[in-house]
């Protein structure tokens, strides 16, 4: 019986970790802000939380949701990729009929947003902030 324990215990923790990276990949998110582009609503090292079911599902290495329940609406804080690859966090202002998005930042002056690289793709969203602290 004492052999069992050990077994039991690296059992529970790669169900845990199994869990963890689920949660991670599919569910939620926890990111660090960078960048004053979101000032003053988010400062620099503000933890977000961000609900990748906010918008639809997506298998984790897939580039397109699977299914989508619904669409960003202006004022949603959004975290997705720019056409240049790179992750970055701001402010839904706009739907365009083409499936594409409007991505401003709160500090226009040191943004780099769709004012800079033109409509977003609603695939490149990543999700949405829950939480912001």
């Amino acid at each position: 019986m004492e052999r069992t324990e050990p077994l039991r215990t690296s059992q529970a923790v790669l169900g845990a970790l199994v869990t963890a990276l689920f949660v991670k990949a599919c569910l939620l998110d926890v990111v660090i802000a960078q960048g004053s582009s979101m000032k003053p609503a988010i400062q620099p090292g503000a933890i977000l939380v961000i609900g990748k079911l906010s918008y639809g599902f997506r298998l984790p290495w897939s580039e397109k949701y699977l299914v989508r329940w619904a669409e960003p609406v202006i004022g949603d804080v959004v975290i997705f990729w720019t056409p240049s690859g790179v992750t970055a966090v701001k402010r839904c202002v706009g739907i365009t009929r083409q499936r594409e998005f409007i991505a401003r930042g709160d500090n226009p002056a040191v943004s780099l947003d769709s004012a800079s690289y033109g409509p977003v793709p609603i695939d490149h969203i990543i999700g949405k902030a829950l939480w912001i602290k």
